[in-house]
């Protein structure tokens, strides 16, 4: 028995890139009925294209078109849909994205935003889209993540990629490896850390959490052998940190420090660059990781995966990284509503 209808969670859930796997990941999560034990999934997207994704299942499951996220009932094997865009199905091919699939992605993506910050959805959670496609459209950031701070005005934010045994934060995010010397700095550092271990707090329930924090040179420097950033840049923020009573570790050489924090040393590891982060985390987590924005007055969570476009259509795609973000999003909410 699923709870009460009002006591259930709304989450929007955006359709992503039509032409990518977002509307098969859609289709075969809400094929679980567990996810209506404990939420209302609204789907942000496209009629056309999410009966297209239905078909090449061979789904049971009905669109049940909603003018409102509220009036969704949450009834497993209907898939309740606000309506975003109504593309021409024809021209939606699986793994080939066009322009006006790009529009209909930032439709979905702006309107769940706008939800979102209005109440009328208690989180969304987001499905992949092409960052090429949003710029084209006319939305100049790097992701899903800068567009969604701009939009609800949070300016202290960061990317949390998370899965059962590890849960990572980046200081830098998409740029160019020759680049993040320059872009960190000591206040950026400490910001990662401060904002990381308040959410760890506020949406994750840990009540003292243990930060580690990799340094950016092999062997942490070696006592500035290898380079500077640990004791210039690294280490300030992490004794500002400590001063202001956060439980944080490092800089720690990287080889060591993700063995230590998936064995359950650490509830997160601030990483200094993407690839840092990232590459222990999907050797763990490749299937299953959620991406967390923190900082937001709103829930936001995301699959860690991209569009996929090359397994579009073919029914290879792997549902598990969105139903995670749903569960993901469920327990920030809870933590929330627990601290009110």
């Amino acid at each position: 028995m699923h709870a009460q209808h009002e006591e259930r969670p709304l989450l929007a859930i955006t359709m992503g890139d039509p032409a990518g796997i977002g509307p098969e990941i859609i289709v075969k999560a809400l094929a679980d009925r567990e996810l209506y034990d404990i939420s209302r999934p609204v789907v942000l997207g496209d009629c056309g294209v999410i009966s297209s994704a239905l078909q090449r299942e061979a789904s049971k499951q009905q669109i049940r078109v909603v003018e409102k996220a509220g009036e969704a009932k949450g009834s497993p094997g209907h898939i309740e849909l606000v309506v975003v865009s109504r593309l021409e199905t024809e021209t939606i091919v699986p793994g080939r994205p066009t322009p006006e699939g790009g529009e209909a992605m930032m439709h979905a993506v702006l309107r769940a935003v706008d939800m979102a910050r209005r109440g009328e959805v208690h989180a969304m959670v987001t499905c992949p889209i092409s960052k090429a496609l949003m710029q084209q459209t006319g939305y100049i950031y790097e992701g899903h993540t800068q567009l969604i701070a701009d939009l609800t005005g949070a300016e202290d934010y960061v990317m949390m990629l998370a899965g059962r045994r590890l849960r990572v934060v980046l200081v830098t995010i998409h740029c160019g490896l020759k680049e993040v010397p320059r872009l960190l700095n000591t206040e950026s550092v400490y910001r990662t850390i401060w904002i990381t271990a308040r959410a760890l707090v506020e949406d994750f329930g840990k009540g003292s959490p243990v930060l580690g924090v990799a340094a950016l040179n092999p062997h942490a420097g070696e006592e500035g052998l290898f380079g500077s950033e640990e004791q210039a840049v690294i280490l300030p923020a992490i004794e500002r940190a400590r001063r202001e009573g956060l439980h944080v570790d490092g800089p720690l050489p990287a080889d060591t420090l993700f063995w230590k924090a998936a064995g359950g040393r650490y509830d997160a590891v601030v990483a200094m660059y993407h690839d840092q982060g990232l590459i222990p985390l999907k050797l763990l987590h490749f299937s299953d990781a959620v991406n967390v924005t923190l900082g937001l007055p709103i829930v936001r969570t995301s699959v860690d995966h991209g569009t996929a476009y090359d397994i579009a259509g073919t029914g290879k795609a792997d549902p598990s990284s969105l139903k995670a973000a749903v569960r993901t999003a469920l327990e920030i909410i809870n933590n929330r509503r627990k601290r009110q």
